[in-house]
């Protein structure tokens, strides 16, 4: 896949997902649900207190007939009368309405109606940049704040299931660094030589993984030539993994506020996909995320 469109007409292949909000009364979210609704990808399970919600859809001109409303007044029930439906099968993906992401992710994690497996959970962006010539996943910007080289493997391990969701069969993953060559001062490029030996020794597989690498001679091919990267994915990957949530959330910002990048991002590693933006993320890039959500539970 080249562009969100790409991902938006592969998920109305699909047949359309149920789609569960907790705490709906929220705007751009309704909006964006609004979109994958015409789009035909979905169907609507708004949670939350419904006369909030009515009006917001009132306001909106969306049609109440378009989705089906819980009414459930408190944000944090709102959150776990929303997981259990999911957790119960009622539901295909879990998304984050008008609360704070403590609460519902307290309620994804519940280890009675939760949606929580073996696997850490993790933040994935799928990202359209202007100047890169295909869609390319990035992790993790959202939840993991500083983490090791075990963690960083099950980071690339969740990605690699939206990878698939996508298409791409075998994912190129750039280990991203301040620089390309090993430095015993820099962990990050001592956990991207672990986790190249690690691939090549056969203990993460369905993937290349590549590194370290500068984020300059990951993306653009000729400066990893200038610098003396060999690696035959320079210029060509598909997956960058972040040495941090720092590295990972400016990467993200600068890209959406200054390179004009459309984005799809959710919550990997639950049993259903959970689709979790920023209250600054576009209305259209909440729309391309429940697409790609829709892809991922495809899948599962």
């Amino acid at each position: 896949m080249k562009t969100m469109q790409d991902l938006i007409k592969a998920a109305q292949l699909l047949k359309p997902k149920t789609l569960v909000v907790a705490a709906a009364n929220d705007q751009p979210v309704l909006e964006a649900v609004h979109m994958a609704r015409k789009a035909g990808i979905i169907q609507a399970v708004l949670v939350g207190d419904k006369k909030a919600i009515q009006a917001t859809l009132s306001q909106l001109k969306i049609p109440q007939s378009d989705v089906q409303i819980i009414d459930v007044a408190d944000e944090t029930q709102a959150c776990e009368e929303a997981v259990k439906l999911v957790h119960k099968h009622s539901g295909h993906i879990l998304m984050k309405g008008f609360v704070d992401t403590s609460v519902i992710l307290r309620a994804a994690l519940n280890r009675d109606y939760g949606l929580r497996t073996p696997n850490r959970l993790s933040h994935v962006s799928v990202l359209e940049i202007p100047k890169y010539h295909k869609i390319v996943l990035m992790s993790d910007g959202g939840m993991n704040i500083d983490p090791d080289v075990d963690t960083k493997q099950e980071i690339i391990e969740n990605g690699l299931e939206i990878a698939y969701a996508l298409g791409i069969k075998k994912p190129n993953v750039a280990c991203i660094a301040a620089v390309e060559k090993i430095n015993p001062k820099m962990q990050a490029t001592l956990d991207a030589e672990e986790l190249v030996s690690r691939y090549r020794n056969g203990r993460i597989k369905g993937c290349a993984v590549g590194g370290p690498f500068g984020f300059d001679n990951a993306i653009n091919k000729e400066a990893a030539l200038h610098k003396g990267v060999t690696d035959p994915m320079a210029g060509n990957v598909d997956f960058l993994l972040m040495p941090s949530i720092e590295s990972g959330n400016i990467f993200y910002k600068s890209m959406m506020f200054l390179a004009g990048a459309k984005s799809a991002s959710i919550i990997a590693g639950a049993k259903k996909p959970i689709v979790l933006t920023s209250r600054a993320d576009a209305t259209e890039d909440k729309f391309y995320s429940i697409a790609l959500a829709c892809l991922v539970a495809d899948k599962q």
